[in-house]
């Protein structure tokens, strides 16, 4: 019994040891976050005596006044906002309806070249995007559609990942249930569309966290096809205002609260769709 009682002992304080250590590293990872949100509360003289700072004092709201109220000299920011949401909400939508389409034709259509192309879309996903920049650039300017919501959109549209996703998932869905709806005198896109696809769900939510992310975060692909302020997102309007290009000297609160609201709907979305991922997921092992 004392060896016992000393073993658990030890165990317990392993794992008080191993929470404490856990514990200190999600502190040391979440430090810049805390620092960022509070400095966005923070006046500039504030920010710029005491950066560490834990407590705003003054606490102030004139950083984000200063992004959605407009007036000379102001940081256009909700026009960043409002493209970003615009091109990440229809690269979002586009993404999944076309990269599912692709992986359901890669995964069941039986088609001369099938080999070739799954080979092709594997390569694909190690190509670097920088490897792309110039190309890219080529295209949308030999199209005409520099500078225009076209180029910003279309190329974003088709993703070598997403297909790969989409139709690894397809490959595991038993070929009966196709044969059963073909009997019943659906089509192969009616299959698609009413049998398999709704039974793509946890599929379907990682693809568009994975879009919605990669076109919100999307940045190189901004660069080479855009050029005005009027099509600026949020990560290309960021990168101007952090190097100073807008102007407006350094005013960190104001920076870091530009920042922090861009990362907000990322984080939302995830959080929002891996609830319903975990759910999907369960319903699905239930099913079996």
């Amino acid at each position: 019994m004392t060896a016992l009682r000393a073993l658990s002992r030890r165990y317990t304080n392993l794992r008080l040891l191993g929470t404490l250590l856990m514990s200190l590293a999600a502190l040391v990872f979440l430090m810049p976050f805390v620092i960022q949100v509070v400095t966005a509360f923070k006046t500039d003289p504030q920010a710029a005596s005491s950066p560490l700072s834990l407590i705003p004092s003054p606490a102030t709201l004139d950083t984000f006044r200063q992004l959605f109220g407009g007036g000379s000299g102001a940081v256009p920011f909700p026009t960043w906002l409002g493209n970003s949401v615009f091109v990440a909400v229809v690269v979002t939508v586009g993404r999944v309806f076309f990269d599912s389409l692709a992986g359901y034709a890669l995964a069941r259509l039986r088609f001369p070249g099938r080999g070739v192309l799954t080979v092709t879309l594997i390569s694909l996903m190690a190509v670097p995007g920088v490897v792309l920049m110039i190309p890219k650039f080529l295209v949308v300017q030999y199209l005409g559609i520099y500078d225009t919501y076209t180029a910003m959109i279309v190329p974003l549209l088709v993703d070598a990942v997403g297909i790969f996703i989409m139709k690894q998932f397809f490959a595991s869905v038993p070929q009966e249930i196709e044969e059963a709806a073909r009997v019943d005198g659906a089509g192969v896109f009616r299959t698609y569309w009413s049998v398999i696809l709704p039974m793509a769900r946890p599929a379907l939510i990682t693809l568009t966290i994975l879009s919605f992310q990669g076109s919100w975060n999307e940045f190189t692909h901004f660069v080479v096809t855009t050029q005005s302020s009027d099509h600026a997102t949020l990560t290309t309007g960021l990168a101007q205002f952090v190097t100073g290009g807008l102007g407006v000297g350094t005013q960190y609160p104001l920076k870091l609260t530009a920042a922090l609201l861009a990362t907000i709907p990322v984080a939302v979305v995830f959080f929002v769709f891996q609830r319903h991922f975990v759910r999907g997921g369960n319903a699905g092992a239930l099913k079996e």
